[in-house]
């Protein structure tokens, strides 16, 4: 329940805040948590970051004024902060459809992006498998693409560059370099409030050089919660990584560290009803 308040508390922040720069620092102080672990934990909740609800509050706020009172377009693309009326005008009409002058007219047709809200679902009737595990740090050798989480690119783009590697050989040849069969599912690098982020199919390594298609990748020694996740993909892990956020993390006195995390593969059928996979995700004490 407290973390649960303390959500609730970042949202009320949000929404006075709504014609001041974004400040996701101060929103994760309201919510007792760093920024990096608000962030990861409200795009995992909602699927969208902090920045795209933001984003789109502020368009459903401006379209409301312009509706009812018909200011002009500058002084609403100023007061929600946008550089110049020319961002506002092409932000609003990517959300609405239409351009903040034609809000101005009568009956015209608008979309209203509500506040969300946090509830806590209590369930338990399901155990969730887990272990702590630190690990020094290590390297990686892969193949990445840089992906987005806006409109979710990165739901189709990270399958299609898995199939695509599949396809061209790419997965087999970075695991010949791993140290096991495992293959790893990285996600890295994060920038721009974790919009955007670079995703690599890759294996643990202690190779020295590899051809030049692959980039290593310097994994920082961590201390790391392991899930493990049983059932056919991507359902089963998917359900994993919704119960971690919605369930594991409010229930302890952990956070998400900065850094990488990754899904871990072991070879196998992994449409079986009995695939085993797992999640690993950096993690500090609160």
């Amino acid at each position: 329940m407290q973390w649960l308040n303390r959500m609730m508390s970042a949202l009320d922040l949000m929404e006075v805040k709504m014609e001041e720069p974004l400040d996701i620092a101060e929103f994760a102080k309201a919510a007792c948590s760093s920024p990096y672990h608000f962030q990861r934990m409200f795009f995992m909740l909602t699927g969208m970051t902090v920045a795209e609800y933001v984003r789109r509050r502020r368009l459903s706020l401006a379209a409301q004024e312009l509706a009812l009172f018909g200011p002009k377009v500058i002084d609403v693309a100023m007061k929600y902060c946008y550089d110049s009326p020319e961002s506002f005008s092409k932000a609003f009409r990517k959300l609405h459809g239409i351009s903040p002058s034609d809000a101005r007219s009568p009956g015209v047709q608008l979309k209203a992006f509500p506040r969300i809200s946090f509830h806590l679902s209590l369930k338990g009737d399901k155990e969730m498998d887990y272990r702590i595990v630190q690990k020094e740090g290590f390297t990686v050798v892969g193949k990445s693409i840089r992906s987005s989480t806006i409109e979710g690119e990165n739901s189709t783009e990270i399958p299609k560059f898995w199939q695509d590697s599949h396809k061209d050989g790419t997965v087999e040849r970075v695991a010949i370099l791993g140290k096991t069969q495992d293959i790893l599912g990285l996600c890295y690098d994060t920038q721009q409030g974790g919009e955007v982020f670079k995703y690599a199919i890759a294996v643990e390594t202690d190779a020295l050089a590899a051809d030049s298609e692959f980039e290593f990748i310097q994994i920082p020694e961590a201390t790391w919660a392991v899930f493990n996740s049983i059932g056919p993909m991507p359902g089963a892990i998917q359900e994993v990584w919704g119960r971690i956020y919605q369930e594991w993390f409010p229930s302890t006195g952990y956070e998400q560290a900065e850094g990488p995390d990754f899904e871990l593969y072991p070879p196998g059928d992994t449409m079986s009803e009995d695939y085993r996979c797992e999640v690993w995700i950096p993690i500090v004490k609160k």
